[in-house]
Order: C-alpha cells, then structure tokens, then sequence
C-alpha cells in the first residue's frame, strides 16, 4: 500500500498491475511505501477513497418511475459456463476456474452515455460524488490509524484524471500518469473548462460506484454481478481469452479501444482513438454487446475478494453475488467493489485488463476518467 498526498486530499492508492518485463505478463507484485506526492497517482484503473457527502439527492431517495424499458438491451440467456482463467496470463484472483449457472438476464448493449446520465441527473438533481466535498470524519474510518488530516482547503471536490508524460517513465510509479484534479467530474471530465459538448455518444466517467447504483435504481435496472459480467462478455465463447475469441488486440484489424505505442507517453492512436471512443465504435461479440473489452472500466455490484474463486472450486455456484465482504490485502481497510473490462489505457506491457477473466477493483466512491458501467435487469 502506498500513502500519498493529493492537492485536494489524501488518498489510499495501490498498485494492480505490474509488468513482468520477462514475459509481459501482469502480475499482483505490490510496491509498498510512503511518499508525500504534490500530484497524483494510482494504477491502470487506480483505487481512491473519498468517502462521499451525503447530499439532498442521495441513492436512497432515488426511484423508478413507469415502465422499464429494454430499448437498446440484449437478452442472454440462461446457461452454465467456466468462469476464470484457464490459461497461464492470468493473475493469482482469477484462479481457479470454476463452473457458474446462471438465470437469463438483460443486459444494455453498450456502457451508459453522457447522454442518458445527463437525463438520470436533469430527471433527479442528482449531486455524483465527485462533485461533493469530502467526508474527513468518514474517510479516516477507512485509513491506517494515525494517518494526519489534511489541510481543510484540500478537502475538495474533484476525481482522478489520466495526465501522461511525453516522455517515457517506468511502470512501476502510476503517480507519473494520474493526477488528482479538483473539479473533474462527469461533465467536466478533465477538470475546470473541460466539456462533453458533443460528446453525447461516449461513456459517462468520473462516475462512482454509488453514482452508478444511484442510475440504475432511476431506470428501475441493477449493476451486473461478476459473474453475469464475465459470461457476458465471452459472448458465447467458451474458454477464450477476449471477447472476439483468441487473437491478440493489435493483430488483424482493431478489435477494441486499447492502448498501442509505449505506455504512457505515446499511444499512436492504430485503432483510430487516443482516450475514450463513442460506444459501438468496434464490432460487438456474439451476443451483441459493445465495448466488453477496453475503453472504459466498468462497475459490477459484487466486493472484491482476492480469494473468492476459492471458495467456488468445489460445486457449480448457481447467480452468484460475490462474497459478503470486501477482502483485498492490499488495503484491508478500504472496502472495494470488483470492476471489469479494461480501458482505453490497457497495453500489454502494463495492463492487459481487456482479457474477459480479468479482475480488478476499485472504493465505491472513486471518480476515475477511465471508469464507467453499464445496467442489467432480470425482468
């Protein structure tokens, strides 16, 4: 675990990935120790804390109202698949593979927009996280003790922004690629002055996994749980490593939005986008779902438990939510949910968080530009 100072506050952040420079293969190797920083700093989707405000719009006093719509949602039906990885590229959470039965679920056909969010926030009032001040007397519950206040002028709205380098650093310091911005938040993605005017098409970010509740709650539907998540994105394929089947991003024509060049300094922009994309800018999977690899991160509902599958070996687990309680090692006091998928900031030489078993996690209230969701519904 590392501390680090942030102009607007202090955050808990640790490392997911790291690159095996023998074999470009990710790996859970954590780097531990504390550096007061004037800027930044997290990993390929970084995990921060800042406990929310609670404001005069909350998840709780959200509702649904009328009919729920399945307009631009895929329906996947009921079936038992292998969950996890069966290969050697995956990470010590990903194993071992286990048998899953699930109920036939819908699910939305790409990640939520800027669009349909700014709808949910004009039809509600609804305050996201990022754009409220931070809770002190909240967030030290969830830091090492002792840990010192900071100043009251830093407690501060804002999110994690992706600020890299134009030179090439090692990839074992995030902090040269993240920056804490005050202001950053769903319609100013980048901080102060920044916009997504004309950016209607792509998905919503700086959006916390309570903002993402808060969403699914007013259109009467449900995050999707890990495991739904996963047999989702495989797209009907069993035991492949990405949602189109085995052939690596960069090969063929583009497949996702990923990163291409030297992480983090250039990305040469192949597959014809540098940050996010609109959604369905690629081919969907078998199902017809878009973006279930790369461009953003996205939310489900279950903790994250670094020892979960474990548990799973041994039967076929039927609609699995998760475990009941968050359990990463490497920050055993912050609580965090599991997310999914990749962003526009995976490469193979640091994250190849696109591959369909891929875990990683993140606090319900960080507000990260590479992180959005999308909604399932049973019914």
């Amino acid at each position: 675990m590392k501390r680090i100072w942030f102009p607007a506050l202090l955050f808990t952040v640790f490392y997911s990935c790291h690159p095996n420079a023998s074999d470009n293969k990710t790996t859970n190797s954590l780097s531990s120790s504390a550096i007061p920083l004037k800027e930044s700093t997290a990993y390929c989707s970084p995990s921060s804390k800042a406990s929310m405000l609670i404001a005069s719009v909350t998840t709780d006093t959200i509702s649904h109202e009328g009919k729920l719509s399945h307009e631009d949602m895929v329906w996947l039906p009921a079936a038992t698949f292998t969950m996890g990885a069966t290969d050697q590229e995956g990470r010590a959470d990903e194993y071992p593979a286990h048998q899953v039965k699930l109920d036939g679920f819908w699910m939305d056909k790409h990640e939520v927009t800027n669009a349909q969010f700014r709808k949910f926030v004009e039809s509600t009032g609804y305050v996201t996280t990022a754009e409220q001040k931070p809770d002190w007397n909240e967030m030290k519950k969830q830091l090492p003790p002792g840990t010192p206040k900071p100043p009251d002028s830093m407690l501060a709205p804002g999110a994690l922004v992706f600020s890299p380098p134009s030179y090439s650093v090692p990839l074992d310091d995030p902090g040269q690629w993240w920056k804490w911005v005050r202001g950053a938040d769903w319609h100013h993605p980048t901080g102060p002055g920044s916009t997504i005017k004309g950016k209607d098409n792509f998905p919503v970010v700086n959006v916390s996994w309570y903002d993402a509740q808060a969403f699914c709650k007013w259109a009467g539907k449900r995050l999707p749980t890990e495991a739904e998540w996963e047999y989702a994105a495989r797209g009907g394929l069993s035991l492949k490593k990405y949602p189109w089947g085995n052939e690596d991003p960069e090969s063929g024509k583009p497949k996702a939005n990923t990163w291409q060049g030297n992480f983090p300094n250039k990305n040469t922009d192949w597959d014809g986008y540098y940050g996010t994309a609109p959604v369905m800018s690629f081919a969907p999977n078998g199902f017809g779902l878009y973006d279930m690899a790369g461009n953003v991160w996205e939310w489900c509902s279950d903790w994250y438990s670094a020892d979960y599958y474990r548990s799973l070996a041994d039967e076929v687990a039927a609609n699995v939510e998760g475990p009941v309680k968050s359990n990463d090692p490497m920050q055993p006091t912050v609580p965090v949910k599991v997310i999914r998928g990749g962003s526009f900031m995976c490469n193979p030489s640091y994250c190849k968080g696109y591959r369909v078993t891929s875990r990683m996690m993140s606090s319900e209230d960080s507000g990260l530009q590479n992180l959005g969701f999308r909604c399932v519904s049973s019914k």
